[in-house]
């Protein structure tokens, strides 16, 4: 039965003139996850990863730590949405719906942003636009690209998946019959480097585990970061 492990990318550079770029803890966390994905003994692992700065330069690290041969494949159907544009797009909507917190430091920044993009990202799913920009082309997407990747492993072969946690909360949410609710609790939660498990068998798809990071257990205790 082939198994497919999710992997958020490590932690971005918020607040940084370019957020598509690991920051220093996220360098560690993708070593870190790399680490453990080797430990676990994966079978002939195929490594695959979007097409996003982060998401590219986590695989890197994550393969050279896990001692995997090659470069990731990529694939833009695992790329995380643009969380800009749904800010702009929902602004309205994210701010009326809880007044994002104030207070100095980047912090509060970031408790803020993520008060606006929970607001937004459940009015984005709830309005299920069609087009190539709305939530059911996004996770459709996504949902396919796994499929297809679960479909060419064969029965003795794992995968190794670099994304991002709206993509990742879009696969659950759909395995487990999630509403806008329950997409938006699943990305909030979502670990840097966390690992989900897909396994895939005769009745299909099925979630195995969700955003396990034992792996920032003890020592490695600080490099746990959510954004």
């Amino acid at each position: 039965m082939p198994v497919i492990h999710l992997v958020r990318h490590g932690q971005a550079s918020f607040g940084a003139a370019d957020y598509d770029v690991l920051s220093d803890p996220g360098r560690e966390q993708a070593t870190a996850v790399g680490a453990e994905l080797g430990r676990r003994g994966l079978r002939d692992p195929l490594l695959v990863c979007g097409t996003l700065r982060r998401q590219r330069d986590t695989a890197e690290l994550l393969a050279k730590a896990a001692g995997f041969a090659g470069p990731a494949r990529t694939d833009a159907r695992w790329d995380e949405y643009d969380h800009l544009r749904l800010l702009t797009a929902y602004a309205a909507t994210a701010l009326d719906a809880e007044p994002p917190e104030s207070g100095p430091g980047l912090a509060a920044a970031n408790r803020s942003l993520q008060t606006a993009l929970d607001a937004a990202l459940g009015a984005w799913v709830a309005e299920a636009a069609p087009g190539p920009e709305g939530w059911p082309a996004f996770s459709g997407a996504a949902l396919a690209a796994l499929r297809e990747l679960s479909e060419g492993l064969g029965a003795g072969r794992d995968a190794v998946v670099v994304t991002s946690a709206g993509v990742v909360a879009a696969l659950c949410s759909g395995l487990l019959g999630a509403g806008p609710s329950g997409v938006v609790a699943l990305n909030r939660v979502a670990a840097n480097a966390g690992i989900t498990t897909v396994t895939s068998g005769r009745s299909g798809l099925s979630l195995l585990a969700f955003n396990d990071h034992a792996h920032f257990a003890g020592e490695r205790r600080p490099l746990l970061t959510y954004r």
